[in-house]
């Protein structure tokens, strides 16, 4: 049986391989740099935008990790030999533009090359999060890409408690928490994010406890303010992803047209005593919240939960999928729900799925952002008008 070397010598003749400089200019061009060793010699150092997968995981790995045959791939690990083993199985499993890059890391770093030092989990965290790790679709870059995010959820209710916990336990870095509401004994049937102690206190310093609890990892910006006009551009900008538990028109109306303005995803959720729906509107790429309600129903037809009532479960199923969809919207996997209305009926136990399409008529699209005036919404929302009765962008 052939030994290690005599292994090693035949692969690189099996392959092609690379000096640094050659791999320098690969990579200034098209090449992606793939990184093979163990996950602790990445975290002291790697390329500048290298894609970590161990040799030992790149098998099951490398299909959702890099998806496209085609790919040209500079691969390196510490010294060139398990590059050159990596750079044979690529090539076996079809990937045709492939190159091992002799001398490895090491040689990289001698010949003075740039380099990083990766954004890094500790030991703690990659336990913490080592489901998450396991799955290909995710893994640590993308555990990373979560640690790094930031997501701005709009009410500390019903809706908002099951999302902002579970993303939360997700690792979503940076949570934001948007309400100006304190914790009432009616809320603890269903905003399980608050409890019987914290009647009485803010909601949004309830919910930080309630996440820092569950995930120290998180910071949590707890905003005990009303969304309106004057603060709106100023509490949503710079977040990735915002978790719309808004329980009114004028709220959510507000929050079309900033995201819009400010070209951000918003995953909608709403509930109604047994029933609940759940939608991304993505003003980059598909419709938003005026696409889908131009105007609200008069208020008779459209009472809130402490009206009409709600099932205590339902806002878990429904703040459930809406962090489902944020965490696919930060992590670019799968496909949201954008143009697809989902709606849960709990007592028939059923989910339906509804296209929504952009209105041509709608004018408050992140094309005439420029133009979008945020203006203070009445009960109705109704879009106000100029003196030649048309409708004013931005209303």
């Amino acid at each position: 049986m052939p030994n290690y070397g005599t292994l090693l010598a035949a692969t690189k003749k099996e392959i092609r391989e690379i000096t640094t400089h050659q791999a320098a200019e690969l990579l200034a061009d098209d090449y992606v740099a793939l990184d093979v060793r163990d996950p602790e010699e990445y975290d002291q150092g790697a390329l500048v935008g290298s894609l970590h997968i161990s040799r030992g995981q790149l098998e099951s790995q490398i299909e959702q990790r890099i998806p496209e045959t085609d790919t040209k791939i500079v691969v390196y690990c510490a010294g060139g030999a398990r590059s050159a083993f990596a750079t044979k199985t690529l090539n076996e499993l079809g990937y045709s533009e492939v190159v091992s890059m002799m001398g490895g890391f090491n040689q990289w770093k001698s010949d003075g090359r740039e380099w990083q030092m990766p954004a890094s989990m500790t030991g703690r965290q990659r336990a913490r999060y080592q489901r998450h790790l396991l799955l290909p679709e995710i893994g640590e870059e993308g555990q990373q890409r979560l640690l790094d995010a930031r997501v701005l959820i709009l009410g500390a209710g019903g809706l908002g408690s099951p999302a902002a916990l579970y993303l939360a336990a997700a690792g979503v870095g940076t949570i934001g928490i948007i309400d100006m509401d304190v914790v009432d004994e009616t809320n603890l049937q269903r905003q399980i994010i608050h409890n019987t102690h914290r009647v009485g206190q803010s909601k949004v310093e309830s919910a930080k406890q309630s996440i820092l609890a569950l995930n120290p990892d998180v910071k949590v910006e707890a905003i005990d303010r009303q969304l309106n006009v004057d603060n709106a551009l100023e509490l949503v900008a710079d977040w990735d992803v915002i978790v719309d538990g808004a329980d009114n028109f004028p709220s959510r109306y507000l929050l079309n047209d900033t995201s819009v303005k400010l070209g951000i995803p918003v995953v909608h959720g709403s509930i109604f005593r047994f029933e609940g729906q759940v939608t991304v509107f993505d003003p980059l790429s598909g419709p938003t919240y005026r696409d889908y309600v131009p105007s609200p129903p008069p208020p008779e037809l459209a009472p809130s939960c402490a009206e009409a009532g709600v099932l205590g479960v339902l806002p878990a199923v429904i703040g459930s999928l809406q962090a489902t969809e944020a965490i696919k919207l930060l992590l670019k996997l799968g496909e949201p729900l954008i143009g697809r209305l989902l709606a849960f009926d709990a007592l028939d136990m059923t989910f339906r799925e509804y296209k929504l399409k952009q209105d041509p008529q709608n004018q408050i699209t992140y094309e005439n952002r420029d133009r979008i005036q945020l203006l203070e919404y009445d009960q109705y929302c109704s879009p106000a008008l100029n003196e030649t009765g048309q409708r004013i962008p931005g209303t």
